[in-house]
């Protein structure tokens, strides 16, 4: 296994919106950072996403320019496909170790042509982004947008029948390639590892999972995205076009039960955004949200609750006890309606939408040595003064790491991350770092 040296001022983890914002603030101030991305690309969830809450503007037309940024910026050293291994303390620093996966592909020959793509014989389902609605190839690039747009070979599901090596432009494909060690000398790191969603089956009274037209909200964001599997609003189970589609408010926090007890903070205002799309693409459809509170707290965000109001959508105050289905296969909603004397009914729709919280994306406590709340997302000792120190010295946090946000936010504390950053590395270096790399055991570059 090659060994590969960096060294940098800062190492940010994670390549969302708001880990590239805090690369791009500190790289622009003249410092060295290294952005790593377990991914193949960077983006995050945010690329997935179709447009942004209040504002309605497309979120591909805000990530792809700043993932296009981090990668051609020359004081950040995009490294994807990677995962850090250790972390340990060198003085003021840190030494880092992280694990470079193989793509089979070599990315700096790798043209991102798609000619492999098209020879391929073998699809499989596409789980990564499209939640097994669509298939891929075996060697694909990740998505249209994809930074950087270097091809993947999924070598487990791999014929080996060398069409994708007979068609490569610039002989990229090699089959023989091995995980790469690289060892990342850092003055600072920023986590900005993001969050995962409720899983949608975890409330079994409500059949996802079980139920073929309950899907969650990140499933719908990919039917409403210009980029989704169908182009159209489809439900899951015959192709049909739903006529009637129900959200269900607080499917994944505040619930005891599944051990999320507080508010995800987006889950209302993502709905309601998702709603008056769907009234947009579908003008004949009845939208429903089945809510116990609306929690609008932002700039805009009542304005935008209102509008959606006025726009026919339905809003709902009860609790939903479960969802069945009928011979249709029609999710069929028994709810409590508070505001009726809690009447209980069942009300019939084509599609339901559960509205998942967040929960943590990764628990950073046993190899950064930083501090986790109760909820598992990073405690930050004095939220309102610094809300991005941790309680390990020169390691911050930023985004939904530190607990549940929306893109504003997580923008606003990727600025907060990088500027505390900066004033860590003055007090305690007092100037910027000129990065190198150095190979051994003859690896390559990746700068």
């Amino acid at each position: 296994m090659t060994t590969a040296k960096l060294h940098v001022d800062t190492l940010v983890v994670g390549g969302g919106i708001a880990g590239m914002q805090a690369s791009l603030d500190l790289a622009d101030q003249g410092y060295q950072v290294a952005l790593v991305e377990k991914a193949p690309s960077i983006g995050g969830k945010m690329i997935d996403l179709s447009k942004v809450f209040p504002t309605l503007d497309c979120c591909s037309c805000i990530t792809t320019p700043k993932m296009a940024a981090t990668a051609h910026h020359e004081n950040i050293h995009l490294l994807t496909y990677t995962e850090v291994q250790k972390v340990a303390r060198n003085g003021a620093g840190f030494v880092v170790q992280a694990l470079k996966q193989p793509r089979y592909v070599r990315e700096d020959d790798c043209t991102g042509c798609r000619s492999c793509e098209l020879v391929c014989p073998l699809d499989l389902p596409e789980l990564e982004n499209e939640f097994g609605r669509t298939a891929r190839r075996v060697i694909h690039v990740p998505f249209a947008t994809a930074v950087p747009q270097k091809a993947l070979l999924d070598i487990a599901s791999c014929l080996f029948c060398g069409k994708c090596l007979q068609v490569c432009p610039s002989d990229a494909i090699d089959f023989t390639q091995q995980p790469e060690m690289l060892a990342i000398e850092a003055r600072s790191i920023i986590l900005a590892t993001g969050y995962e969603v409720t899983p949608y089956d975890a409330k079994k009274e409500y059949g996802a999972g079980k139920l073929r037209n309950v899907i969650d909200g990140l499933m719908m964001e990919r039917l409403l995205a210009p980029t989704g599997p169908y182009g159209h609003v489809l439900r899951p189970s015959d192709g049909k076009q739903p006529e009637s589609i129900a959200y269900v408010q607080c499917a994944g926090s505040r619930d005891l039960t599944l051990g999320v007890p507080y508010c995800s903070r987006v889950c209302c205002m993502y709905a309601i955004k998702q709603a008056m799309l769907l009234s947009g693409a579908l003008p004949l459809a009845e939208i429903t949200l089945y809510y116990m509170d609306i929690r609008a707290f932002g700039k805009g965000y009542e304005q935008f609750y209102q509008n959606a109001k006025a726009m026919g959508i339905e809003f709902v105050k009860g609790k939903v006890a479960r969802i069945t289905e009928d011979e249709r296969q029609n999710p069929v909603v028994r709810v409590e309606l508070v505001d009726e004397a809690s009447r209980v009914v069942e009300r019939q729709h084509d599609l339901v939408v559960l509205s998942v919280g967040m929960l943590p994306g990764y628990n950073p406590q046993a190899l950064y040595g930083v501090s986790v709340a109760e909820d598992g997302f990073v405690r930050i000792p004095n939220t309102n003064l610094m809300p991005t120190v941790t309680t390990q010295e020169g390691i911050l946090v930023t985004g939904t790491a530190g607990g549940p946000m929306d893109i504003v936010d997580s923008i606003m504390t990727a600025g907060a991350a990088a500027a505390e950053t900066a004033a860590y590395l003055h007090r305690h270096h007092g100037h910027a770092e000129t990065a190198f790399v150095a190979t051994a055991q003859g690896g390559g570059s990746h700068a």
